[in-house]
């Protein structure tokens, strides 16, 4: 296999399952791709159709995700409490659940995303608690408060952590001086395991599952460390002080936001705040971790990654407020490119194309993967909504969902004309079973 070929494969444990019946934060592994096709290759000028907007799904920057045709997202719809609300594709409210006590700090908005598998709704409120809800009408199933009763840590924005599923658990991490990491049975809520404590406040970022050397394993993010965890047992597999290449003083040391990208045992982590991005291996055996490079261009600061044909793509930080926009090489660390766009903000990925979303202004992209340059191919801007532009966006069912504060927006990106296409052979010529046009090479 071509090692280009080889780097655009992710090797997340649910994008192997022959299923991938999952809707969760950052797509069905984890890792901003999302496996939708037949998705328009350039907007229109004024930008794609947007097909619904619904200004009542409360005040958030947890991410839009769709299960069984149907669309699930938090937000606040009071002063404290989270809700989840679930709205059909026509923006008509099917029902909604409160589910926790929001975070009622800074940035008082609900922030997890919801995590849905075999009709059963899994979130994290502001404060904490650990639900499991039912995707008919958000009957709640069991209730646990991991934070509370393992004296778990957050750091100064609070909670944000998005459910991870095993095949038997649902995963929480506590930071703190008791355990890291905590497994409960996914439909019973029974504490299975717990793993010992490695110190350090819980960070910002969800964790990932990936399997290497015979083995799931869970990448675990704290204030201090990345840590390997054995998803089977809670077993620390091995440990990685990060915190240590954050030579700076000032505020967002080890505030780690971003999942961790795996490839082929390979994980790329980084923390913004001036704090280098770094790839790691796991030995053969999964026992061990050795940094493989540093590079101090890409510190996204929390608006994810994607690794496309061996390429990372993600935004830079120069301040809580603004950012540019890289490509580094994931086998040297090689920044590729560094460019001016806006400002920072989240990436996603889908059908060989990169989606942007700013922060600040809310201009989205569609851009074309390029290790040479920044190549975007159209753009339009949200109108909707409040706020800075933070939750990141998400694809279902040819459908692009942004979400604005209290504002969710759907645009149609179907290539209607490649979706209903199907060619065949007729005299030597290819036409489209459906419209009877020649298909051109």
């Amino acid at each position: 296999m071509k090692l280009s070929i080889l780097l655009s494969i992710p090797f997340l444990v649910y994008l192997l399952s022959p299923d991938n019946k999952i809707s969760q934060w950052m797509g069905p592994a984890h890792d901003g791709i999302y496996p939708e096709t037949g998705l328009l290759k350039i907007w229109p000028a004024e930008g794609p159709t947007l097909k619904l907007k619904i200004e009542t799904i409360g005040k958030g920057l947890s991410q839009p995700i769709v299960y069984k045709n149907v669309i699930y997202i938090t937000g606040l719809k009071s002063d404290t409490l989270d809700v989840v609300s679930a709205f059909d594709l026509e923006g008509k409210l099917l029902w909604e659940k409160t589910y926790s006590h929001a975070w009622i700090k800074t940035y008082p908005e609900s922030r997890g995303t919801p995590t849905i598998e075999n009709d059963r709704i899994y979130l994290i409120g502001g404060m904490g608690d650990l639900v499991c809800l039912s995707t008919n009408g958000g009957e709640e199933i069991w209730r646990k408060e991991p934070l509370k009763e393992f004296e778990g840590k957050n750091m100064y924005w609070g909670n944000v952590e998005s459910v991870l599923l095993t095949d038997e658990a649902a995963l929480y991490v506590t930071g703190g001086d008791k355990t890291t990491l905590v497994a409960y049975h996914k439909k019973t809520g029974e504490l299975l395991w717990k793993s010992k404590s490695m110190g350090g406040s819980k960070s910002y970022a969800s964790s990932s599952l990936v399997e290497w050397a015979g083995m799931k394993i869970v990448l675990v993010q704290t204030s201090n460390d990345l840590i390997g965890i054995d998803a089977s047992n809670g077993d620390i597999l091995w440990s990685y002080n990060t915190i240590q290449f954050h030579t700076i003083k000032k505020n967002g040391i080890g505030e780690a936001a971003n999942t961790p990208l795996f490839c082929n045992g390979d994980i790329f982590i980084t923390y913004g705040n001036e704090q280098p991005g770094m790839l790691f291996h796991i030995s053969d055996d999964g026992k061990s971790i050795s940094l493989k490079w540093k590079n101090d261009v890409l510190d996204t600061h929390h608006g994810g990654l994607v690794l496309v044909n061996g390429a990372i793509y993600g935004s830079t930080m120069i301040d809580n407020t603004r950012g540019k926009w890289a490509s580094v090489d994931w086998k040297t660390g090689t920044t590729n490119w560094e460019k001016e766009w806006f400002t920072k903000g989240s990436v996603i990925s889908a059908d060989g194309m990169l989606y942007f979303y700013e922060e600040k202004g809310g201009h989205v992209a569609l851009v074309k993967p390029d290790t040479g340059d920044l190549n975007i191919i159209s753009t339009f801007q949200v109108v909707g909504g409040e706020g800075p532009h933070w939750a990141h966006p998400s694809i279902y069912n040819k459908m692009l969902l942004i979400r604005h504060g209290s504002a969710l927006m759907v645009y149609d990106i179907a290539d209607l004309v490649k979706s209903r296409c199907e060619p065949t052979a007729m005299k030597s010529r290819l036409y489209c079973k459906s419209c009877m046009r020649l298909k051109l090479k």
